[in-house]
């Protein structure tokens, strides 16, 4: 067991030596030291003291307990901020893991907006493309229309040909498809017997490119027009010219046959 405070222990040890003493003074003869009023004052003065001390010691009790009352809250309160604290923490958690998830769709969502803007960007971004012998850049529609119209011819589709080159030529008239969508127009015209309409062609070829790859064969195929056309005097000095201009090219060759016939 534990031992009694001492603030308890000193009442008692006094309470016992007052009884002593009164046990004294009552067994005593009347020749005592101490008259019998003085006897009596000791006693009350001696109970006053018993009583203060045991008010103190109750008061002392009764603080002791407030303060672990106190205590007690303080703990409970304690605890309660702790379990809000934790709920805190793990409400902001979540929410930073939401955040988490969040950012990683936007960007997922900016990665993919960004790719589509330069597939776009590409799209209207001018390419390098290689036609006739010749090198040059040209816009990826401009290249999709040319490509599509020669199919168009290459498919034997000639009167088809016609408007689909026609309509090229017009809508990019600074391309660098111009003299071969002109050289193909004017064989697609050839190919419907529209010879003058076909010369008109070959003839803006020569003009705008006279060194271009296909001008040789453009020549011949004027004077082949005008043979069609039976205007004999104008291919025999057509393919003169040819030859004089281009005398190293295929046609060039095939004009010198044609003149030998025209005699």
């Amino acid at each position: 067991m534990n031992a009694p405070r001492p603030s308890v222990v000193r009442p008692r040890a006094a309470a016992l030596a007052a009884a002593c003493m009164l046990a004294l003074t009552w067994s005593a003869p009347s020749y005592a030291l101490f008259e019998d009023d003085e006897a009596r004052r000791a006693i009350l003065e001696l109970r006053q003291r018993m009583d203060a001390l045991g008010q103190a010691n109750q008061r002392a009790g009764e603080r002791s307990g407030d303060e672990v009352s106190q205590l007690r809250r303080s703990l409970l309160d304690l605890q309660t901020q702790i379990e809000t604290l934790r709920a805190d923490q793990a409400t902001l958690r979540g929410q930073n893991e939401q955040l988490t998830r969040e950012v990683s769709e936007l960007q997922r969502r900016q990665k993919d907006l960004a790719q589509g803007m330069d597939e776009r960007l590409r799209q209207f971004e001018p390419i390098k493309v290689q036609v006739d012998g010749r090198e040059f850049q040209a816009d990826p529609n401009e290249k999709r229309d040319f490509d599509a119209a020669l199919a168009v011819f290459r498919g034997g589709r000639f009167a088809d040909a016609i408007p689909a080159f026609g309509s090229f030529i017009r809508q990019y008239p600074q391309s660098g498809y111009g003299a071969s969508a002109r050289f193909w127009l004017g064989n697609a015209l050839y190919a419907t017997r529209d010879y003058k309409e076909a010369i008109t062609q070959f003839k803006a070829l020569l003009t705008a490119a006279p060194d271009h790859t296909r001008a040789p064969e453009a020549a011949l195929s004027i004077a082949n027009c005008q043979i069609e056309l039976k205007d004999t005097r104008t291919a025999r000095k057509t393919l003169e010219d040819l030859i004089r201009s281009y005398p190293q090219s295929e046609a060039a060759t095939t004009a010198k046959d044609r003149l030998a016939r025209l005699k």
